[in-house]
């Protein structure tokens, strides 16, 4: 039986501005994540959702805690679902990173796994953990939906895994998910089949693919 999970990235941090990769580092939402993560919550009320799952890094908490309260419950936590560790990346700017080391860089832009940045969590490690999460909460809620609040970086790598593509392309694949913005995918059992992306939270979510600015 398929399962519907509706996979949201974060809203907007105070880092975003900068496009600094925060990582595990807990950064607060911006006035305008607040908005957003209220205008998720009034979505929310449009679509039959049977539970809400996060990462337990407070920007994705509090971006899921205003649609949960809209359905009458509360976010569960996933600590499976917290975004990857970027060791020499956290909480710099790819500028500041190519002033420092170009070749790194390179690599990383090239082949995101091969050329993960150095002390950073392993692509396919994060990937794994993240896509056994999603799989996790389609398995206990058959036929069901679930909305899902996390992050840019884990969740493409998650898409990857769970729809046969190499955890290195994500960055080509899936060049980014949007703020509070929602990815639909359907599971059943070891299937899985992607039915829309970066869909605003606050149009109706249709088939199709959505917008994927670089």
């Amino acid at each position: 039986m398929a399962t519907r999970l509706l996979l949201v990235r974060h809203g907007e941090t105070e880092w975003h501005a900068e496009n600094r990769y925060a990582g595990v580092s807990d950064v607060a939402l911006t006035a305008r994540g607040l908005r957003q993560a209220d205008e998720l919550a009034g979505w929310t009320r449009q679509r039959g959702i049977d539970a809400v799952a996060c990462s337990p890094v407070s920007r994705a908490l509090l971006t899921a805690r205003p649609a949960a309260r809209a359905l009458g419950r509360e976010p569960e936590a996933v600590d499976a679902l917290r975004e990857v560790d970027f060791g020499w990346g956290e909480g710099r700017t790819i500028a500041e990173m190519t002033a420092e080391d170009p070749e790194a860089v390179r690599r990383f832009r090239e082949d995101a796994e091969a050329g993960a940045f150095p002390g950073s969590e392993p692509p396919s490690a994060a990937a794994a953990r993240a896509s056994a999460a999603l799989r996790g909460l389609a398995g206990r809620y058959p036929g069901g939906t679930v909305l899902v609040v996390a992050h840019n970086t884990l969740l493409r790598m998650a898409l990857c895994t769970l729809l046969g593509i190499p955890v290195g392309r994500y960055r080509l694949v899936f060049p980014r998910l949007d703020n509070a913005a929602v990815t639909e995918i359907e599971v059943t059992g070891a299937r899985t089949a992607l039915c829309s992306m970066n869909v605003p939270a606050r149009a109706p979510l249709t088939g199709g693919a959505g917008n994927l600015d670089a």
